[in-house]
């Protein structure tokens, strides 16, 4: 690879002389972060129950409705690799406020909306906020908290990822049902505005001495590759999907995005540096980390699937089952900590990772008439497991990175983690069209939910192969943050 992008020089960054937070301020700034993720993953799922009313109040199709969810989803998409840049050139702070502030209003608008055309252009402006604001404010918290106690920092961010898709579907059917589904956008108002205050009182406003040259054609091949690919994501996740209607968007985008990785190996100053690629710790969860945000993205869709159209129940109690998942990430967060000071990286992602797969596997044994005692405890555990695995990931990911180059790698982690999620859509609605194809010829055809659970057994076989990479780490990799205190072994 070009060896212009070697690592940045230390001086590279003004952090206008704010001193190095405190243990406690750098608690408040991850749990200020985290809460701003809870916004913006909870936004991307929790409408989706409340589809139909809203189809009713715009006089459209609930359908059409798709083109809300996506707009949202592919404005992040395509805005997060100029978030680094941003966060250059204008500072953190400037930025995570902006972004929190965009979010909060575009979350008026959408409430106040009355069309479908109002709605998707609300939408896109929110998604406008949410680019900026999840991979910002992980940068603020990677450059506020020292390697030693970055376990803890990383755990508190963690938990909206998980949380947020399955906590959204059901909240948003309350919402709906009880209230409006214009509440599900005014909630966002309160805490936008304690957001923005605690963001401003908080944050640094670390910028670069010297912003990079804004890369043109990198911004343009990346955001344009994720464009088509997640785009065509949606169109895989559509009931009435048609392979046709996949490859027009996923070929320009998979062509783009191969031409970007090439520019952004030559060029001087890339869009999205491609440098952390070459630190063992950052390549394991970048490559393996993917695959296993890929099955877990898939979970959160297959799941409700599972239960509603597979086994008949109704929403009310396939949500309530779902909640288990929910329960299993709240228990994990302060066991996680402990358990990584205790085992270290490797043998934690290998071994919690091998028992992810095999309790994703075991949801395939599932039928109408397993008590559902049993199938709580299963998801309870897998919970658990996944809550584990995306906060050691996430960790080490930066384990090893010099602080100079933390923004890069930050966005080039931001991107690929949005694009991994999104396809976890895919990867379940792909595993579920082998499912309805491998049953006849497996013989299982008469099976309750046959395709469904054979879907499980793809997605397990996808987290499998996800702990390979980790093998590659040395015995004591990340160490010196999981377990500072001891002595070299």
């Amino acid at each position: 690879m070009d060896t212009t992008l070697a690592a940045v020089t230390d001086d590279s960054l003004a952090v206008n002389d704010v001193p190095a937070p405190r243990p406690a301020r750098e608690v408040w700034i991850a749990l200020l972060v985290a809460a701003a993720f809870f916004m913006e993953n909870l936004d991307g799922t929790i409408i989706a129950t409340a589809v139909p009313a809203m189809a009713h109040d715009f006089g459209v199709a609930p359908v059409d409705l798709n083109l809300g969810v996506s707009a949202y989803l592919l404005t992040l998409a395509v805005l997060i690799p100029i978030s680094g840049w941003m966060a250059d050139r204008l500072g953190a702070r400037t930025v995570f406020a902006s972004a929190i502030a965009v979010f909060t209003v575009a979350s008026l608008l959408c409430a106040m909306v009355d069309s479908l055309a109002a709605f998707v252009a609300m939408r896109v402006l929110q998604g406008i906020g949410g680019a900026m604001m999840v991979p910002v404010g992980r940068l603020v918290v990677l450059r506020s908290t020292p390697k030693e106690r970055m376990i803890n920092a990383i755990a508190i961010l963690t938990w909206p990822a998980l949380v947020a898709p399955v906590l959204g579907p059901p909240l948003g059917g309350f919402i709906t049902t009880f209230a409006s589904w214009r509440w599900i956008f005014y909630l966002n108002l309160p805490l936008g505005v304690l957001a923005l205050a605690a963001a401003l009182w908080l944050i640094p406003n670390e910028r670069a001495r010297e912003p990079r040259p804004f890369d043109w054609p990198g911004f343009a091949l990346t955001s344009g590759g994720l464009f088509g690919v997640l785009w065509a994501v949606e169109v895989v996740s559509r009931p009435d999907m048609r392979w046709a209607e996949v490859a027009v968007p996923l070929v320009p985008g998979v062509l783009l995005l191969a031409a970007g990785v090439i520019h952004l190996g030559r060029a001087a100053n890339p869009m999205l540096s491609l440098a952390a690629l070459r630190v063992p710790t950052f390549a394991v969860t970048f490559w393996g980390g993917s695959l296993f945000r890929l099955s877990t993205g898939a979970v959160p869709f297959l799941l409700p699937l599972l239960f509603q159209v597979g086994f008949g129940l109704d929403a009310f109690h396939a949500g309530m089952l779902v909640l288990a998942v929910f329960a299993g990430n709240l228990l994990m967060k302060p066991l996680t900590t402990p358990v990584l000071r205790q085992f270290g990286f490797r043998p934690v992602l290998i071994g919690n990772g091998l028992l992810n797969a095999v309790l994703l596997a075991s949801l395939a044994l599932l039928s109408p008439a397993t008590p559902v005692w049993v199938i709580a405890m299963l998801l309870f555990a897998g919970g658990m497991t996944r809550s584990m695995q995306f906060t050691a990931l996430n960790t080490v990911a930066f384990a090893d990175i010099p602080q100079p180059q933390m923004n890069a790698a930050n966005t080039l982690f931001s991107t690929v983690f949005q694009l991994a999620m999104g396809l976890g859509i895919a990867l379940g609605a792909v595993a579920i069209r082998f499912g309805e194809w491998a049953a006849p010829h497996l013989g299982l055809a008469q099976l309750p939910a046959a395709s469904f659970r054979l879907a499980f057994v793809v997605v397990a076989l996808v987290a499998l192969l996800s702990v390979i990479d980790s093998l590659k780490l040395v015995r004591n990799a990340g160490d010196h943050v999981s377990r500072p205190h001891r002595r070299p072994g």
